[in-house]
């Protein structure tokens, strides 16, 4: 059952060309998000993942990775942190710089959004190039969390972008 929702999972994703600029092949999920079968069936399976471990918060990243990221948080009864671009939190934060693969940006943290030695799974919709989730490993490390996963709905696996975050595991549902 779990390979026929992912199939459905994966024909729901619409590939918008040449967004945010040309050459690049967008993977929109809002075809998912819109249905409520649909949106279960992903957080479904980021818990499925999850269930009986010991994790102690999820850490999501700006914006997609809120959706996923505080639906696993609330259905496994632990803590939420947002992982946000520079400038968007109003406490002390640690933050760092990445590349993505049309431009740079900033992530942040709260300085005290993770406790030292917690048990932190990173959640995002989509792992392309890695620069992001790899800023945002940084940052969970950088305040004293133990990255246990990084886990995403998508992949593009010809960008590489695992291998940025070694040697964190990482997973994702639907590759292309």
């Amino acid at each position: 059952m779990a390979s026929t929702m992912t199939e459905q999972l994966r024909a729901a994703v619409r590939d918008v060309p040449d967004f945010p600029k040309k050459g690049i092949v967008f993977k929109d999920i809002t075809p998912i998000l819109k249905d409520g079968a649909l949106f279960r069936a992903s957080i479904d399976l980021f818990l499925e993942r999850f269930r009986g471990k010991k994790i102690d918060k999820v850490v999501g990243i700006d914006a997609r990775g809120f959706l996923f990221g505080s639906a696993v948080a609330y259905e496994l009864g632990i803590g939420f942190v947002p992982l946000r671009k520079k400038g968007r939190l109003p406490y002390k934060t640690e933050s760092a710089k990445y590349s993505l693969e049309y431009g740079e940006a900033e992530m942040e943290l709260h300085i005290d959004a993770i406790t030292r030695g917690e048990q932190i799974v990173l959640i995002d919709d989509l792992l392309a190039t890695g620069g992001t989730s790899a800023s945002a490993a940084t940052l969970i490390k950088k305040v004293g969390g133990e990255l246990l996963e990084a886990i995403f709905l998508i992949e593009l696996e010809f960008l590489h972008g695992r291998e940025k975050l070694a040697p964190t595991p990482v997973i994702s549902f639907l590759k292309y």
